[in-house]
């Protein structure tokens, strides 16, 4: 229980930076402002955040951890290429999050949450480590410029850019 009721804390802190967002420059937005929308105390967002930028990204994580459970996926599936299409379908149902985060320069929070969700699927060997740096970047580099084309491609089609690269990728380092 204490745990839901912290990472419920914890939203309302990312969804108060992120109505602010919409109306204030984020270097702007304050410590005060943030917990006056949230309804919490300064207390509470420093216990459990050293950032703006980390609530953004605890946010975006939450998103997807819960965009998962609902659609029956594990923890262990969760960036594969087997469901390639439901990150870009999810991607796609964020898209106006996205968009916010990149006209105000915060598109790092999006790669934050990416590389955690696909640090928890690795083990700790230092090759794990090095291929999860790199998967997380490809993908983000893919979202990227999807985001830049103002999500012009369907979901679906992103999916195969991405397993594509990776054969590409494959093949010419052999």
């Amino acid at each position: 229980m204490r745990k839901n009721n912290t990472d419920f804390l914890k939203l309302c802190i990312a969804d108060a930076i992120i109505e602010l967002l919409k109306t204030t420059p984020f270097e702007k937005i304050s410590i005060n402002e943030i917990t006056s929308k949230a309804g919490v105390g300064r207390a509470t967002y420093f216990r459990n955040f050293s950032s703006k930028t980390e609530a953004i990204t605890f946010k975006v994580v939450t998103l997807w951890t819960t965009w998962c459970e609902e659609n029956g996926i594990s923890a262990e599936e969760q960036l594969t290429f087997k469901n390639s299409v439901d990150f870009f379908n999810f991607s796609y149902e964020n898209r106006e999050l996205y968009k916010l985060l990149y006209s105000t320069g915060l598109q790092g929070t999006i790669y934050d949450a990416f590389y955690s969700v696909i640090m928890k699927q690795q083990r700790s060997t230092p090759q794990e480590y090095y291929k999860s740096r790199f998967l997380s970047y490809g993908v983000y580099g893919i979202v990227n410029e999807w985001v830049k084309r103002d999500f012009k491609e369907p979901p679906n089609e992103i999916a195969i850019i991405l397993k594509d690269t990776i054969a590409k990728l494959q093949i010419d380092i052999k």
